[in-house]
C-alpha cells in the first residue's frame, strides 16, 4: 500500500503561472498540515526557471508536490525543455542547493526535464 501523498498541476509557462505554483504549493502543504515557507521559495525558483530558461511558446510547466510516509516533500517542476540542461548553477540554483535536502535533474520523456528539491516537511509539533 502506497501512502503518498501527491499533487500535481499544469500550468502556463509565464510568470502569472510561476505565481500560481507558489500560491498552490502553499495551500496544498497547509492542507496536508506541513510547513510551507522553505517549499514555497523551493518553488518559486524552480518555476521561474521552468518559464525563463525552459519556456517553449505553446507549451505548460507541470508542478508535482509528493509526502512521503516518512515526511519527505518532493518537489518536480517539469518543462519543455530537454535540451537545456542547467550546467552551471546560476543564484537560483545556488539558492535550490542552500534550501534543499537534495536536488537534481533528469531527462524525459522527450522532450522534457526535470529539475527536483526534497526536503524534510514534519508536522509542526
Amino acid at each position: 500500500m502506497n501512502d503518498e501523498l501527491t499533487f500535481t498541476i499544469r500550468l502556463s509557462a509565464t510568470h502569472r503561472g510561476a505565481r500560481l505554483a507558489r500560491r498552490l504549493t502553499v495551500q496544498q502543504l497547509l492542507d496536508w498540515a506541513r510547513p510551507f515557507e522553505t517549499a514555497e521559495q523551493l518553488v518559486a525558483e524552480l518555476a521561474n526557471n521552468a518559464i525563463t530558461h525552459g519556456r517553449v511558446p505553446g507549451r505548460d510547466f507541470r508542478l508535482t508536490l509528493t509526502l512521503t510516509p516518512a515526511d519527505t516533500l518532493r518537489i518536480e517542476v517539469t518543462d519543455a525543455r530537454g535540451d537545456a540542461m542547467p550546467r552551471e548553477p546560476g543564484y537560483g540554483l545556488l539558492l535550490v542547493e542552500a534550501l534543499a535536502d537534495a536536488w537534481g535533474t533528469r531527462l524525459g520523456p522527450p522532450p522534457t526535464k526535470t529539475v527536483w528539491a526534497e526536503l524534510e516537511a514534519s508536522k509542526p509539533s
